[in-house]
């Protein structure tokens, strides 16, 4: 065998050809803007980097929201780039768990202890884990809870879960909130500073049970409970007494249909109803309706255009995007995943109930390919939207 001589060069990273890491920084960005994904390019040499990380400060907001799918392999997660209809080159190792929200770009979990952890997943690729990644706070005690029901299925402690700021970049205004069982109560703590959870006391109000959804906007917390009722709780008083009924039963009495709270990131708190029938046993979505909340005339009012705006629904995590800001994307489209609820395994079946639904002509599409499907009916745990953010 001929063994090649390689000379020595001064740039430790450019191993290959001094040449490859002198190439003009304008070619360079004409290449990487064309990749499915920066990562592999900026591992060449510290050039490629600096470009690949120039580009991603550029286009990371224009990123459209992905479904995270969880591998039969252990702790490995793929991204579905649904805007493009294609798997991206791209994985996460994350924990095999269910995942019960994702808010501000960080998954929230329940692991052994009851300890509810928030991981960032663009944090932890495969192959190695970012400092802060994940930041654990302490365990959940409700009382007069029997956690020994969920000591197997813990991930299943807490059914959905949100934050109200990221919790780095503003860790003193981030406050989790958590909907844990049995009666889908409300659970909530201050990062930095609380060292427990503060519990809503359904023995004083019952209204504190069988709550669906929550979501934060500017100052306050909204939920809605099982017979559709808004209610909403000043988070800055830190007082149950200033929980207050904003909206009656609104919406009919239907046990097909579900909501789900949406923050359109301009103070605009949305509800979004989704209709479904049974067909040969499965359940199969037919139709949205769109509702914003006008706070003057206290009362939802229907939205039939969304305009610019997409909406990604799914019962672990939901996400309001401007389509001309998330390449792909398509406006007045509701991205709806398949909700598991509050059933602790998926079926045989898999998941199979997803799809985009235009508000227009409330046309549904199924743009996935047969790869993805084939992934998703073996994937043992709900998959869920996330918004990427390559980090470099």
């Amino acid at each position: 065998k001929t063994k090649s001589y390689e000379a020595p060069h001064p740039d430790p990273d450019a191993e290959l050809n001094p040449h490859w890491a002198n190439l003009p920084k304008e070619l360079l960005y004409l290449v990487v803007e064309r990749l499915e994904s920066p990562l592999e390019f900026s591992a060449v040499c510290k050039p490629w980097r600096c470009v690949a990380k120039d580009t991603l400060s550029q286009y990371a907001k224009m990123i459209a929201p992905m479904l995270m799918i969880c591998e039969q392999k252990r702790d490995i997660w793929n991204l579905y780039d649904v805007a493009h209809n294609k798997l991206v080159n791209f994985q996460l190792r994350l924990p095999n768990k269910r995942f019960c929200g994702y808010s501000k770009g960080w998954l929230i979990v329940v692991d052994e202890s009851f300890s509810v952890n928030l991981i960032n997943p663009f944090y932890m690729v495969k192959g190695g884990e970012r400092a802060n990644s994940t930041i654990r706070l302490p365990p959940l005690h409700p009382p007069n809870i029997r956690r020994e029901i969920y000591s197997k299925r813990c991930d299943y402690f807490v059914y959905k879960a949100t934050i109200s700021a990221d919790p780095v970049l503003n860790a003193n205004d981030c406050i989790v909130a958590v909907i844990y069982e049995d009666y889908c109560q409300l659970a909530f703590i201050r990062l930095n500073k609380d060292t427990k959870w503060t519990y809503a006391d359904q023995s004083i109000d019952k209204r504190w049970r069988l709550i669906r959804e929550v979501a934060f906007v500017e100052d306050k917390l909204y939920f809605i409970n099982n017979e559709s009722r808004l209610f909403s709780f000043d988070i800055t008083t830190l007082s149950f007494s200033s929980l207050s009924l904003v909206q009656h039963h609104f919406g009919p009495n239907n046990l097909s249909l579900k909501g789900y709270l949406v923050d359109s990131n301009k103070k605009e708190l949305l509800l979004v109803h989704k209709y479904y029938t049974k067909e040969g046993g499965r359940r199969v979505t037919k139709k949205f309706r769109v509702f914003g909340f006008s706070f003057n005339q206290c009362d939802w009012i229907e939205k039939t255009n969304l305009g610019d705006a997409a909406i990604f629904v799914g019962d672990n995590s939901s996400l309001y995007v401007l389509a001309s800001k998330s390449f792909g994307c398509k406006p007045n489209c509701i991205y709806f995943n398949h909700d598991r609820d509050r059933v602790n395994a998926i079926g045989r079946d898999g998941v199979y109930d997803l799809g985009v639904y235009n508000l227009e002509d409330h046309s549904i599409l199924q743009p996935y390919t047969t790869d993805v499907k084939a992934l998703l009916k073996k994937a043992r745990r709900p998959s869920m939207w996330v918004s990427p953010k390559f980090l470099l």
